[in-house]
């Protein structure tokens, strides 16, 4: 198994992307910690991981509340003795053209995707350090590297997370900590089921692949950079979008 005897936190794990990314990570031999705003999603994903005989625990957390974070990040490690693999997955979209944007619209999806991802990684830096080691995975997103019309606030927090990513890689490097991210393209979860369905098919005829992405495609770019195998790629952003033509 790739990833045993390493213990892996999962942000945002109750669903989607996350949920995929942390049943791949338990099936290859992590222990996972389930974490989500949602304890009881987290919990029936943990439910899932010890039926395949898996090891996990389900941890409440609210990724944009320094409290929450430093909360989830303790006890995890009491639970694993350390802490190997953190994946800032979870995010939110409040989508809007920029003119007619709220506040409240930008503050809620950058204390989440921008503000999320640092707090967690500045939590889990110092405990990786300390054991001489770990991997930080950040979900950035094909828009963050692109643009993307009303989606200011989200392209925003992406494209910062790639920038955080670069920067990091190389403040944490020399104490044998790699930081990556992961760019999804259009993937089908519950975030783009209210896309219409004319919008799903005009991004699919623009995809050399001729399909939307899945979870696992994600979870398995994921999968991967926190392995062995990727162990001199860091600072590095791996598109995962079919060869999205934008």
């Amino acid at each position: 198994m790739r990833l045993s005897n390493k213990v892996a936190l999962v942000t945002g794990a109750g669903q989607g992307i996350g949920r995929i990314t942390a049943l791949t990570l338990a099936r290859e031999g992590a222990k996972v910690a389930v974490a989500d705003i949602n304890l009881t999603a987290a919990q029936k994903v943990v439910e899932e991981i010890i039926a395949a005989d898996g090891q996990a625990i389900a941890v409440h957390l609210n990724v944009a509340n320094s409290e929450s974070v430093s909360g989830a990040l303790s006890y995890v490690q009491q639970w694993g003795g350390r802490l190997d693999v953190l994946v800032n997955n979870a995010g939110i979209t409040r989508d809007a053209r920029m003119q007619k944007m709220t506040e409240e619209q930008w503050d809620a999806v950058i204390d989440v995707n921008l503000k999320g991802v640092w707090l967690c990684s500045k939590t889990a830096a110092p405990l990786m350090l300390a054991q001489g080691g770990g991997v930080i995975l950040n979900a950035a997103s094909i828009v963050g590297l692109h643009g993307n019309f009303g989606q200011s606030n989200y392209v925003a927090s992406k494209s910062g997370v790639i920038g955080m990513t670069k920067t990091w890689a190389r403040e944490l490097g020399p104490g044998g900590v790699r930081v990556n991210a992961v760019a999804p393209g259009f993937i089908q979860t519950d975030m783009i089921a209210t896309v219409p369905e004319k919008v799903i098919e005009g991004i699919t005829e623009r995809t050399p692949l001729r399909r939307l992405g899945q979870a696992q495609d994600i979870a398995n770019a994921y999968l991967f950079l926190a392995s062995d195998e990727a162990s001199f790629i860091t600072g590095t952003v791996l598109s995962v979008d079919g060869g999205l033509l934008f």
